[in-house]
């Protein structure tokens, strides 16, 4: 029997979930928005049945698992309610924009035994995934320093930027708590958590909005070195990812979908590809793997604890930014 899920939070990420959700073909999706011309549109595009709320939703139905895609600041709250129903969550990235309420939040879920994940995709991204093998393998030795450059032109991939989440850093918006929080998760999962972060950012180009659109980093991931360039105005829609360790060094070449190493002594990188076929890849694979938690089974997604250490980074990212100082993660 199919489990059933509950999306909550029908804007354009949401929709996304409920898609791959139903190309996995192992669930029942359920909609719950807020918005009835939004809500109208699910039921008629994909066929499900809609919920106004989420307390509307859980009075009507039981579900197995409930994805958490509405603004950031929302996020803590309705997945306890799922957890008190006895769901599984799988919540948007960043788990929240406060560490206020994380620590109960956190106990709620241990008591309920439920599975909960947060969907920071680049867990599942194959080059990511061969990278992470690779230095868990050891035969690079330890890595050492890690170098992260990325951008892509925002207005052509989120052309309503304007009117969503990004505009204010109270919703999650914002470079830093956008695509930065995608990055230092995946690098977290690779190598450390951040210990210390020094961060520059600015409003440099996008119009319309006044929240930091360019953010240059140094951090520190424990005895790792880290540096992060990224921009959401430039014109190719690249990511490098490069971990130089004791014995060599790995690449992870997102635009370029392939994924390289260079061991020491060697004269070139020797390439393997990393194929992502669309974006919709990613959360077919994101929405399996949390299909799998809810039945017990082992997943790549970024658990609870890994992401509450993403959430001290932004918010350290963010108060570096603010006052020119580094800042320590504890």
């Amino acid at each position: 029997m199919n489990d059933v899920i509950l999306i909550v939070g029908c804007g354009s990420i949401g929709e996304r979930h409920l898609r791959c959700f139903q190309r996995t073909g192992r669930a029942e999706i359920v909609a719950c928005e807020t918005k009835p011309a939004v809500r109208e549109r699910m039921a008629h595009d994909y066929r499900v049945e809609t919920f106004a709320t989420l307390d509307e939703a859980l009075a009507a139905r039981r579900f197995d698992g409930v994805v958490i895609a509405t603004l950031a600041h929302t996020h803590l709250d309705l997945a306890a309610k799922a957890i008190s129903h006895r769901a599984a969550v799988l919540i948007e990235k960043p788990l929240s924009t406060s560490l206020v309420g994380v620590d109960t939040f956190l106990q709620l879920v241990q008591q309920s035994g439920r599975f909960a994940a947060v969907a920071y995709v680049y867990h599942l991204m194959p080059g990511i995934q061969a990278l992470r093998d690779q230095l868990r393998g050891g035969a690079l030795g330890k890595p050492l320093q890690v170098v992260v450059t990325t951008g892509q032109h925002f207005p052509t991939f989120r052309p309503a930027y304007r009117e969503i989440y990004y505009t204010r850093h109270e919703t999650g918006g914002g470079a830093i708590q956008d695509i930065l929080t995608h990055l230092v998760n995946a690098v977290e999962w690779l190598v450390a958590p951040v210990t210390r972060v020094y961060a520059e950012a600015a409003h440099q180009c996008l119009e319309g909005v006044t929240v930091e659109d360019t953010v240059c980093v140094a951090a520190r991931h424990g005895g790792v070195l880290a540096s992060y360039a990224l921009n959401q105005f430039q014109s190719p829609n690249e990511l490098l990812i490069q971990v130089h360790c004791e014995n060599g060094s790995l690449a992870y070449e997102h635009h370029a979908q392939r994924w390289g190493c260079f061991p020491r002594g060697a004269r070139n990188w020797e390439w393997h590809a990393a194929t992502i076929t669309d974006r919709d890849t990613l959360y077919i694979a994101q929405a399996n793997a949390f299909l799998d938690g809810i039945k017990g089974k082992p997943t790549p997604l970024a658990t609870l604890e890994e992401a509450v250490q993403t959430l001290k980074f932004n918010l350290a990212a963010l108060e570096s930014a603010r006052n020119g100082k580094a800042v320590e993660i504890a």
